[in-house]
């Protein structure tokens, strides 16, 4: 399959650092900007606004108006190619960066995965955007649940730091799909560190087969 990542945190772009991109840039050709692609097969490429950035710390000090011009472009006029999934990671909330993801796509976006963090402050916020979507007609896939406890990385048992099942509650009370339980993982959070894939470094991982489960499900 063939997947483009969008990243529309315009004032927190991460996903670069995570692909192990940070010294990528972008260039034109005739049909718009060509994405950076993540690995040699050219089947994952990536959109971001840290790759217009002169300097990986520079910090992005946009209005409103600007950045949802910007996230129309990253939408109109990038040649993303034939995508099989074009998966737009966006900033927790319901602000500038959503309404212009879902008024530029043009009824294309297929679902939203909701993701939130077991605390109920965290699903009281993952509600809202949960009504942000049923108000504007996006579906929603389901909901995964991250940071459900912390894997001890000498035993590998896994401690509830927060609560748990905040996640897993929301999705029965509303009657959507439970995707998956992610917990903090050192291993997981070297890999986004350093830019490595998982599979690789930590293929017998639980959080990768939690990981997977979610993929799962997502293809269904």
């Amino acid at each position: 399959k063939k997947v483009g990542i969008l990243d529309t945190d315009i004032c927190g772009p991460s996903i670069p650092r995570m692909l192990n991109l940070e010294n990528a840039s972008v260039f034109q050709c005739d049909q718009g900007w060509v994405p950076v692609f993540a690995t040699e097969d050219e089947k994952l490429c990536v959109m971001s606004i840290a790759f217009m950035l002169n300097g990986k710390d520079d910090p992005v000090i946009w209005r409103g108006p600007k950045k949802t011009a910007m996230i129309k472009q990253f939408i109109t006029d990038v040649h993303w190619g034939d995508l099989d999934y074009l998966i737009i990671d966006t900033p927790p909330g319901t602000s500038d960066e959503h309404l212009s993801v879902v008024q530029n796509s043009k009824g294309k976006v297929k679902g939203a995965i909701l993701v939130t963090t077991p605390q109920t402050v965290a699903v009281s916020d993952v509600r809202r955007e949960l009504t942000f979507c049923r108000k504007t007609s996006i579906p929603i896939i389901g909901v995964v649940e991250n940071m459900c406890g912390f894997v001890c990385p000498h035993c590998s048992e896994c401690s509830l730091v927060f609560s748990q099942g905040g996640g897993e509650a929301l999705a029965k009370q509303e009657g959507l799909d439970f995707l998956a339980r992610i917990p903090l993982d050192p291993d997981l959070a070297k890999c986004c560190e350093d830019g490595k894939k998982m599979i690789n470094v930590f293929p017998d991982s639980k959080t990768l087969s939690s990981i997977n489960q979610l993929v799962d499900k997502m293809l269904v």
